[in-house]
């Protein structure tokens, strides 16, 4: 054998054989009677045969993961000044806590190289898993540690094939603008958020397919990216004002970001909700204590983190898991009436 050959990774092992990443980790990593959970008594033989062949060896960090349990779990979030990632984070560290796990957690600030730096810290500490709050649809960072048979969930954010607890950001998406619609609204402007963000993509594309399914169209140049936060709001509602839009509605999928807009449009003189309608999403607590106080979409945040971990914590302990959507709910208050 060349000893200077490229290693055989389970990537390599799941595109030869056409299945999952993890589906090969837990074949491989599963005695013959746990392997069973994974797949057929043929599947099973089949990725065995073909790791032989290749000469698969395990990855021995991953391996320690599984066999050598620290009772530590890894956390990344973006930013945990956020108060969305805070709540989320609270909901992990009370459940792990109840299940006599300790977690730590770090900042990424949405930097890919961040998070990839931070996470193999966390995996040179032995950690058991880890959970990420950051997951972004636009690096591969995430499908490589799968290969790598670490044991990761995603939470508020959803990537690939990733496990993942979720708040049903679509139906939040068409919750909105079926209420704007409702109320006469019709010329809808959205403040997307970032576009590596599922939680941005799915708002924003909720919103724009109920207004297609009732004869509104939404023009590309009305769907604005920026930032989750209160200059990243401010920023996409004044370049939709300079532009010459002049909205009806607008629906930022973040609470922050629709309190930026908010501002721009008093400095203009626009009166909310008369001029303009608005509505946020997550229901942060300073939601209904604003001055008119912000109609929004409720995401089950603190719920999203217990489950995040529950599901971890299943995954290391063998058991099969699926991924969960958590629904979302509507609440109407005065900047939209």
């Amino acid at each position: 054998m060349n000893t200077h050959s490229r290693p055989v990774t389970l990537r390599m092992i799941a595109d030869e054989v056409a299945v999952d990443t993890s589906t090969v980790s837990r074949i491989l990593n599963s005695t013959d009677l746990d392997a069973r959970r994974w797949g057929s008594v043929e599947l099973i033989a089949k990725v065995r045969l073909v790791a032989a062949a290749r000469g698969y060896r395990r990855n021995p960090q991953a391996a320690s993961l599984r066999t050598r349990r620290s009772g530590l779990v890894g956390v990344l979030v973006p930013r945990l000044q956020d108060p969305v990632l805070a709540t989320i984070y609270e909901g992990i560290e009370e459940s792990a806590t109840e299940q006599g796990v300790s977690t730590f957690v770090t900042n990424s600030m949405d930097d890919p190289e961040t998070q990839a730096t931070r996470t193999e810290l966390m995996l040179a500490r032995r950690v058991d898993g880890l959970i990420f709050g950051d997951a972004r649809t636009d690096s591969p960072y995430l499908d490589d540690l799968a290969a790598r048979g670490v044991t990761f969930v995603l939470v508020s954010r959803h990537a690939g094939n990733h496990i993942a607890v979720t708040c049903d950001d679509l139906l939040g998406g068409r919750l909105v603008a079926n209420s704007l619609l409702a109320s006469g609204r019709r010329k809808i402007a959205i403040l997307s958020g970032q576009p590596y963000a599922s939680t941005a993509q799915d708002r924003a594309t909720g919103a724009i397919e109920a207004c297609r399914e009732a004869g509104v169209h939404i023009p590309e140049r009305n769907v604005l990216a920026g930032g989750f936060d209160v200059a990243g709001g401010r920023k996409a509602m004044e370049e939709l004002l300079a532009c010459g839009e002049r909205p009806d509605a607008i629906f930022a999928t973040n609470d922050f970001a629709a309190i930026g807009a908010m501002g721009v449009l008093r400095d203009r003189g626009m009166r909310v909700p008369d001029d303009v309608a608005v509505v946020g999403y997550n229901d942060t607590p300073i939601a209904a204590e604003l001055g008119i106080p912000l109609t929004t979409v409720r995401s089950p945040m603190h719920e999203m983190g217990r489950l995040g971990i529950d599901l971890l914590l299943r995954m290391l302990r063998g058991e099969p898991v699926e991924s969960v959507r958590l629904p979302p709910e509507l609440i109407i208050r005065g900047t939209s009436s």
